[in-house]
């Protein structure tokens, strides 16, 4: 029986392939979800930098949040990366899931990312 992380692994490189196929030189907007917090990510893969990120680790974001592994917390997340990233100059992204499913929290980061600029 294969381990859990194995499949974990499997499915995040999988998503990974299929999103370097469709991004046309599009930056990458990459999400990571812990138990406790969650991060965003938005990295150029061509030069293999890292273009914009926030997390809810990040001070002024605590501050104003109860949780950082909750559905408001990645609203506000996905808000501030956007904002990041278009200050930055970047307006197209690729979404990148990671070995996610798109509902819950990544499903909010995603929404507040578009509704505060970036489209994808």
């Amino acid at each position: 029986m294969s381990r859990l992380s194995d499949r974990t692994a499997r499915r995040q490189a999988q998503v990974r392939r299929a999103i370097r196929r469709a991004a046309g030189g599009r930056a990458r907007l990459s999400v990571f979800r812990s138990s406790k917090h969650i991060y965003a990510q938005v990295i150029d893969d061509t030069k293999g930098e890292t273009l914009a990120s926030a997390s809810s680790i990040e001070k002024d974001m605590r501050g104003g949040m109860k949780n950082g592994a909750n559905i408001a917390a990645a609203k506000a997340v996905g808000k501030l990366v956007a904002e990041r990233a278009t200050a930055k100059g970047v307006k197209e992204v690729v979404f990148d899931r990671g070995s996610y499913l798109y509902h819950g929290r990544v499903k909010a980061l995603a929404d507040a990312a578009r509704e505060a600029g970036l489209s994808f």
